[in-house]
């Protein structure tokens, strides 16, 4: 009887990040990339043609992010089953992607085995959490304190670390493929939820909450 091969859609919207991956799952004969998707958008579009068994998703990128896109997925397809894999390791981002109903969540730092690994795991309907992230997110549970972000909305999250890393309204319109005055909104409501007076305060807000460099 032949093994049973896991069909696998990479999202990233880096070309070469995709080449990688791809290269390192030829590797492994019970696993075949049937698709690739460079953003969010094209995700979810492509999964309803596909119906790949694991979902690689990458959590940042321009346009739906991997988050908004794991939970639309999900949305229309409950049994569908992503694994989020991104370069963040706070304890914000996986347990975002994971409230939004990822499987599993592995860093690109992780070794190439690691992932191989994890795309099986989760192919067998398993929970998957890099290890260094399990312990930080164990931690974080057990400390009373919350991180101030934890109040936004996925949306509102993902425009405050474009406004943390400096970009403007007008850029973040045109990157997410919103309105100025969408954006806009969005500013004034994360500034309001965070009791920050300006978008310098958003960048040590962000810092202090290690989800971005100083």
């Amino acid at each position: 009887m032949a093994a049973r091969v896991i069909s696998v859609m990479l999202v990233d919207d880096h070309m070469l990040v995709r080449k990688g991956f791809r290269m390192l799952l030829q590797d492994a004969p019970d696993i075949k990339v049937v698709a690739e998707a460079e953003s969010g958008e094209e995700a979810c579009r492509l999964f309803a043609e596909f119906a790949p068994d694991v979902v690689v998703m990458d959590i940042s990128m321009p346009g739906m992010g991997g988050i908004e896109a794991t939970r639309r997925i999900l949305g229309r397809h409950p049994l569908a089953r992503i694994l989020a894999l991104s370069a963040h390791e706070d304890t914000i981002h996986p347990r975002r992607a994971l409230t939004a109903g990822a499987s599993g969540y592995v860093s690109k730092r992780s070794a190439p085995e690691a992932l191989v690994s994890s795309i099986r795991q989760v192919a067998e309907g398993k929970k998957v959490i890099d290890p260094a992230i399990a312990q930080e997110l164990a931690l974080s549970q057990l400390s009373p304190t919350q991180s101030p972000v934890d109040v936004l909305s996925d949306r509102e999250f993902e425009i405050f670390l474009h406004l943390a890393r400096g970009k403007s309204v007008a850029a973040i319109a045109e990157m997410l493929h919103l309105s100025a005055s969408t954006v806009g909104t969005h500013l004034y409501n994360i500034k309001q939820k965070l009791g920050a007076a300006n978008a310098a305060e958003l960048t040590m807000m962000a810092v202090r909450s290690g989800l971005i460099d100083p």
